[in-house]
């Protein structure tokens, strides 16, 4: 197979990818509809495949304070992920789950900042999900790590990740939730390695 790159992507590795972002978002509004007790919509995620050096002005300005939470990806394949949320959405998510004034603006405290990690866990988990139920391999997300810092030092950390992992990072934009549409940012990740995993398990030839 040949080396993996952005420039030999074809269209049915584009379309599973699309796939995946569908099956993930849709398990991950489920999980997050029964934890907060609501009814939940979800618009169609947009996926995209880049360079890890787009990132940092992908999702917002770099200077803006957003949620971050970070996953080492094991088993089959290896890597990392990210869920990357703006500071609007996260504290409606908190105040939800928390059972607070929808208004409310406060800093987060480790009460919240834990039920952030939970929410972090189960959307990385439905995603995971997805990727293992279209390969049949087994992927595991590690404890996740929870950061509130500002885009470009949060995006710092993919970036010193894909050192290790490569060059390529699978962006999946998602817009969910009810009367509120929040904005979440899925990031992943693998190694090199684990590309040629992912195409030779569902059959593809680069």
């Amino acid at each position: 197979m040949a080396e993996f790159s952005l420039d030999n992507v074809n269209s049915m590795y584009m379309d599973v990818l699309r796939e995946i972002g569908n099956i993930g978002a849709g398990n991950a509004t489920t999980s997050l509809a029964s934890m907060i007790n609501s009814k939940i919509d979800m618009n169609v995620p947009k996926v995209e495949l880049m360079e890890a050096s787009k990132l940092s002005t992908a999702i917002c300005p770099e200077e803006e304070i957003i949620v971050g939470i970070f996953l080492e990806v094991k088993h089959d394949i290896t890597g990392s992920m990210m869920f990357l949320m703006r500071m609007d959405s996260a504290h409606y998510l908190v105040n939800k789950l928390m059972g607070k004034d929808p208004e409310n603006r406060d800093d987060f405290d480790e009460m919240d900042l834990s039920a952030m990690k939970e929410i972090g866990n189960i959307i990385a988990a439905s995603y995971l999900s997805a990727l293992s139920g279209l390969t049949n391999l087994t992927i595991a997300p590690s404890i996740p790590y929870i950061a509130v810092d500002m885009a470009a030092s949060i995006l710092s950390v993919p970036a010193i990740q894909f050192g290790q992992y490569g060059n390529n990072a699978l962006l999946i934009e998602t817009e969910f939730g009810d009367d509120y549409m929040i904005n979440g940012y899925f990031i992943l990740m693998p190694e090199e390695d684990s590309y040629a995993t992912i195409l030779t398990s569902l059959g593809i030839q680069m």
